[in-house]
C-alpha cells in the first residue's frame, strides 16, 4: 500500500512540474500563435470590421477602446479613441490594459505592443473566405458558440440580393472605387466576389489583387459600364483627364454611395449583407438596359 501511495504522490509532483497549458491558444494572420488564460474580456480593437464582428457576436460590452474610424453599433460611439490602424496612440492603449489588441495585419504597431507586454491577434479579411475564417477565429477567442451563424445571415443575403435582379442587368462591367488612389476593388476583393455572385463582372481582374491602386488611365480604357462610389471620392472623380468621357459618366451610370453606405460596403465584416443589397439596389437602378422604379433617388 505505502508503494501504491508513494507512486500516487510521485505522479503528483510530476504533474505539478509540468508547464501550465493556456486555456485558449489563437493563431493570427501572421502565423503567430497568442495564448491565453481566459478568454479576454478587455478588448481594443484597432479595424472597424473585427469591432463590428465583437459587437454582432453579442460581446460588445468586452470593448475598452477602438480606432477613429469604427462608428457602428451605435454603443461603440462614446469608447475612447485610440487613433488609427496605422498611427495607433500606445500609451493610451496600454492605459486601458487590454487584455488583447485585435489589429490588421497591415498594422505595424504589434511588436511594439508585444513589446509592451501586450497580446496581440493579426487578422485581416480580404476575400469571402477570409471573412467567414476571421468571424469563426473571433468567434473561438470570446468562446460564443456558433459563430458560423453570421456568416450564413451573409451568404443567405448574397443569394437573395443575386436572385432579386433582373436578367438584364447580368454581365455589368462595374468598377467600383474603395478610395481616391485610386485604389479599386479588384475581383479577388470581398468586394469583387460579391459582385461576381451578383453576376456582374469587374473590370479590374484578380491578377491585379484584392485593392490595387491604378492609373486612372486603366480605368479610361476599361471604359465600364457602371462605377460605383462613394460620395467621399466622387469629386476627385470628375476632375481626372478623360473621365467624363466615359460612357459610364456621360450616361449617369453611376452611383455615389453616402458615407454611412460606403462605410458598409468596404468593410468586410457583419454588415456585407447589406453591401450586398446595396450593390444590387445600384445595378437595378443605374446599370445600362436597367430601368429605375419610379421615384427611384437619382
Amino acid at each position: 500500500m505505502r508503494d501504491i501511495l508513494a507512486a500516487v504522490a510521485l505522479a503528483g509532483l510530476v504533474l505539478l512540474s509540468l508547464p501550465a497549458h493556456a486555456a485558449l491558444q489563437i493563431t493570427d494572420d501572421h502565423g503567430v500563435v497568442v495564448n491565453f488564460e481566459r478568454s479576454p474580456q478587455r478588448i481594443v480593437s484597432l479595424l472597424p470590421s473585427l469591432a463590428e464582428t465583437v459587437c454582432e457576436l453579442g460581446q460588445c460590452q468586452r470593448l475598452v477602446g477602438v480606432d477613429r474610424y469604427t462608428n457602428w453599433p451605435e454603443s461603440v460611439k462614446p469608447l475612447p479613441k485610440v487613433g488609427g490602424g496605422l498611427d495607433p496612440n500606445i500609451e493610451q492603449i496600454v492605459a486601458l490594459r487590454p487584455d488583447v489588441v485585435l489589429m490588421a495585419t497591415s498594422s505595424r504597431a504589434g511588436d511594439r505592443l508585444r513589446a509592451l507586454g501586450l497580446k496581440v491577434v493579426a487578422l485581416e479579411p480580404k476575400t469571402h473566405a477570409d471573412v467567414q475564417r476571421v468571424m469563426l477565429k473571433i468567434g473561438q477567442l470570446l468562446e460564443v458558440p456558433d459563430a458560423q451563424k453570421i456568416w450564413r445571415a451573409i451568404d443567405a443575403a448574397v443569394m437573395a440580393a443575386a436572385q432579386s435582379l433582373p436578367a438584364s442587368v447580368r454581365g455589368t462591367r462595374v468598377y467600383f472605387e474603395v478610395n481616391p488612389g485610386p485604389y479599386a476593388a479588384g475581383e479577388s476583393s470581398f468586394i469583387g466576389e460579391t459582385l461576381t455572385r451578383l453576376g456582374a463582372k469587374n473590370i479590374v481582374p484578380a491578377s491585379l489583387g484584392p485593392f490595387p491602386k491604378l492609373n486612372p488611365e486603366y480605368i479610361v480604357r476599361a471604359d465600364p459600364d457602371l462605377i460605383m462610389v462613394g460620395q467621399r471620392s466622387v469629386d476627385g472623380m470628375l476632375q481626372r483627364p478623360g473621365w467624363m468621357a466615359m460612357r459610364a459618366m456621360r450616361a449617369q451610370h453611376l452611383c455615389v454611395f453616402p458615407a454611412e453606405e460606403s462605410d458598409t460596403l468596404v468593410r468586410p465584416g457583419p454588415r456585407m449583407a447589406e453591401g450586398a443589397r446595396l450593390m444590387a439596389h445600384c445595378l437595378a437602378e443605374k446599370a445600362p438596359g436597367a430601368k429605375p422604379p419610379a421615384g427611384a433617388r437619382p
